[in-house]
């Protein structure tokens, strides 16, 4: 059966939690998606919780502490559940009311904040999970589709020149500033929506990685609409 994502050669499909977090990442795949339809009123959770800062974490009493319709409590289950089945993994999730990220204006000729086409790093092995349960989704990219921003010559000139004073190697600059870990899209590049209620997992870049990182961003969120989004 053709699914939404199940076209693409990056995303390999799974239809339970086991299956998301025990299938390998290989060859051109470096996303899998636990595909769902998920039903409940997310939009009324996300009307009654309280926005403190740009970014709020949401706690499970805040959760329990909400008073909502029989629609309401079925998509509360849906988030406890997922928050329970990835702490059992070994994970570490937190669930995000987001009105906006901090955005990188430091420079006019590079941005590095996660509404920049961006990879994970980590110096152990571990997967990025997440989950947009209201409000815009994340795009990823394939892999050929874009270019390393510190390779287009002429954002590496730039970065030559803030490097002038700087007393270790160029590379290690770049690296050390997380400049490398972002990039920009070809001309004619599609990328990917991850949509609504799907529970992703995407490779990060790490030490025993076997497949290229997963290259993702935030969206650029809608006027006066909050998202809800369970990470890790």
């Amino acid at each position: 059966m053709k699914t939404a994502f199940s076209e693409n050669k990056q995303i390999a499909i799974v239809s339970n939690f086991s299956d998301l977090v025990n299938t390998n990442f290989q060859g051109d795949i470096n996303a899998i998606c636990w595909e769902r339809d998920l039903i409940g009123d997310f939009k009324e959770i996300v009307s009654k919780l309280q926005l403190k800062d740009n970014i709020t974490e949401i706690t499970i009493e805040d959760l329990l502490s909400l008073t909502l319709s029989e629609n309401g409590q079925i998509a509360r289950e849906i988030i406890l559940n997922d928050l329970q089945l990835l702490t059992d993994f070994g994970a570490l999730p937190s669930l995000n009311l987001l009105k906006n990220y901090e955005r990188d204006d430091e420079f006019d000729f590079i941005s590095t904040d996660v509404y920049s086409f961006h990879v994970d790093r980590s110096p152990v092995a571990t997967s990025t999970f997440l989950c947009t349960y209201y409000g815009s989704a994340s795009d990823i990219i394939p892999n050929e589709q874009v270019i390393q921003k510190i390779l287009i010559p002429e954002i590496r000139e730039k970065l030559k020149e803030l490097h002038d004073d700087q007393d270790e190697e160029f590379e290690t600059f770049l690296k050390e500033n997380y400049f490398d870990l972002h990039y920009e899209p070809k001309t004619n590049a599609q990328p990917i929506n991850l949509d609504l209620g799907h529970l992703w997992r995407l490779a990060v870049d790490h030490p025993g990685q076997n497949v290229l990182p997963c290259i993702h961003r935030a969206p650029k969120e809608k006027a006066g609409e909050y998202r809800l989004l369970l990470i890790c």
